[in-house]
């Protein structure tokens, strides 16, 4: 996870459609995180209400997503392994949350667009805006976190018997983007790369027509 100065954008969706070969999806993710409180163990839970506002018919995902994998193993890949656990909800979860003990502890909007495909494994790519809201659920007053800045995202499900080859398949395709930026793993920044000016110049002249 990475970010892409937003100059660069329209050339990493153009660079994008012509590797993955589908469709962009439009984003509008509504995302809530809640936070258990100390009364429900001694460990901290943290769980994720997402809606996608794009769908035609949105509805509630929770969403709850493990530490990193760690050890020898995770050394060695290069990207981040973590264990996700994802189930469809009602409309009323948050109520059901607040008198399970959860609060509020941030709330998100994020923007933009992704690509589904498979290349070795089934690989999402999204590439958003992060908003944060001003009031409680206030999502038509969104405002931007960081303006002019773009998160990337590439990711991938995998299971203990195979996240070993859906890493080398993710690691695979995120160097087909190294014209624009750099992908590794979160919280070792690498962002966009010197040549992405010239990069981004060259795939706008020629339409997209360049196939990778």
């Amino acid at each position: 996870m990475q970010l892409s100065v937003l100059q660069h954008v329209e050339a990493l969706e153009i660079l994008l459609q012509g590797l993955c070969g589908v469709n962009k999806e439009l984003l509008r993710i509504h995302e809530l995180c809640l936070k258990s409180s100390s009364n429900l163990g001694s460990v901290s839970s943290e769980v994720r209400l997402i809606c996608d506002l794009e769908q035609p018919e949105p509805t509630w995902i929770v969403r709850h997503v493990g530490g990193a994998m760690r050890g020898a193993g995770a050394d060695q890949i290069s990207v981040l392994v973590r264990s996700m656990i994802e189930s469809k909800a009602s409309k009323n979860a948050l109520r059901l949350f607040y008198a399970l003990g959860y609060k509020l502890d941030h709330e998100l909007l994020r923007v933009g667009f992704s690509f589904q495909f498979h290349r070795g494994a089934q690989i999402s790519v999204t590439v958003c805006s992060v908003n944060k809201m001003p009031k409680l659920h206030a999502i038509d007053d969104a405002e931007l976190v960081t303006p002019g800045i773009q998160m990337v995202e590439v990711t991938a499900p995998a299971t203990s018997e195979n996240y070993g080859e859906v890493a080398a398949a993710v690691s695979s395709f995120c160097e087909y983007l190294a014209p624009l930026l750099h992908l590794s793993k979160p919280g070792v920044s690498t962002g966009v790369v010197p040549t992405a000016a010239a990069a981004a110049a060259s795939l706008m002249s020629d339409g997209g027509g360049t196939t990778v």
